[in-house]
């Protein structure tokens, strides 16, 4: 087969429902939430006033006044407790805790076809979202390789059933391995509200709308886009897995150093571990940390092979 499926234990979906859910979120999130319709879905980020990410996600409506956002799961609560301050005036409501759907990833060459066999429909661009009876399908890349499928729980065992008969199972390390080639930074605990949306490159990767008006933190985040460079940029990093100490763990967040100095300059964004023994990650660093080199764990700590993300990220 050409194509893999995996279930995504570590993402989750926030329902919002209700008949202001969708003029309540423009108010609060980066993307233009005017342009969601029943065949697309929005990539954006959540703000704090401070312009500092609370989370990424991907937008999409599973029905007329129910929305979804697909987020990481160790990000959820935290999500859900800053939108919650500003729904009380709101005809939405934020359902938090529920778990009545699950979040599955399909790629490869042989992906689309297999959806469509056993979906019926399928997205036929990127971003684009098609829904059925108890399931959503979403494109998230530009050839049509790769899809996240949102199933609820009362009919997941026979599309699981039929996924599996079309598809080879993969891990959630593969999809998120895709993503960080891909250079589309995601947010986890270990760095909700530590950065700004230009030191993940989401002004680049369509996260954010510059001319929908006012929302959390949009202020800090338009001035830094017309007025400001950041000081830090993505990029895509990688390092052999026997180079690292043994007992050493690289999360989110983690310090990245270079030349004898003791100030950091990066941190770790994402990291997963490959089947070829490789730690491949996102890191966010200034342009010298790049030139100089960055190490993981102190300046004398596993150096890593970096490269550029692959797309073009302006130099203002």
């Amino acid at each position: 087969m050409t194509c893999h499926y995996a279930k995504l234990k570590q993402e989750s979906l926030l329902h919002l429902q209700g008949p202001d859910a969708l003029s309540f979120l423009q108010g609060q999130v980066t993307c233009d939430t005017r342009k969601l319709g029943e065949c697309n879905s929005l990539a954006g980020v959540l703000c704090t006033v401070q312009g500092r990410v609370v989370g990424d996600f991907l937008l999409s409506a599973l029905a007329q006044n129910h929305l979804v956002l697909r987020l990481r799961r160790d990000i959820r609560a935290a999500f859900a407790a800053v939108l919650g301050k500003y729904i009380v005036f709101s005809k939405a409501q934020l359902e938090p805790e529920r778990e009545d759907w699950q979040v599955l990833a399909c790629w490869g060459p042989g992906a689309a076809a297999a959806l469509l066999d056993s979906f019926g429909i399928l997205p036929g661009e990127k971003y684009g979202a098609r829904v059925g009876a108890g399931f959503a399908l979403l494109q998230t890349d530009d050839a049509g390789h790769q899809f996240e499928c949102y199933l609820q729980q009362d009919t997941a065992e026979n599309f699981l059933q039929q996924l599996a008969q079309r598809m080879d199972a993969g891990t959630e390390a593969d999809w998120q391995a895709l993503q960080i080639a891909a250079g589309i930074a995601r947010i986890e605990a270990g760095t909700t509200g530590e950065f700004i949306p230009q030191m993940l490159n989401y002004d680049v990767t369509g996260h954010i709308s510059f001319n929908k008006g006012c929302y959390t933190g949009q202020e800090v985040v338009a001035r830094m886009h017309y007025r400001g460079k950041p000081k830090r940029r993505l990029y895509r990093a990688a390092v052999d897995q026997s180079e690292l100490p043994a007992g050493l763990q690289v999360a989110a967040g983690d310090p990245l150093f270079c030349g004898d100095s003791s100030q950091a300059a990066g941190n770790v964004v994402n990291a997963v571990a490959t089947a070829d023994d490789q730690l491949v990650l996102l890191v966010t660093a200034t342009a010298a940390g790049i030139e100089t080199g960055l190490h993981l764990a102190g300046p004398d700590g596993p150096l890593l092979r970096t490269d550029p993300v692959p797309y073009t990220v302006p130099e203002k």
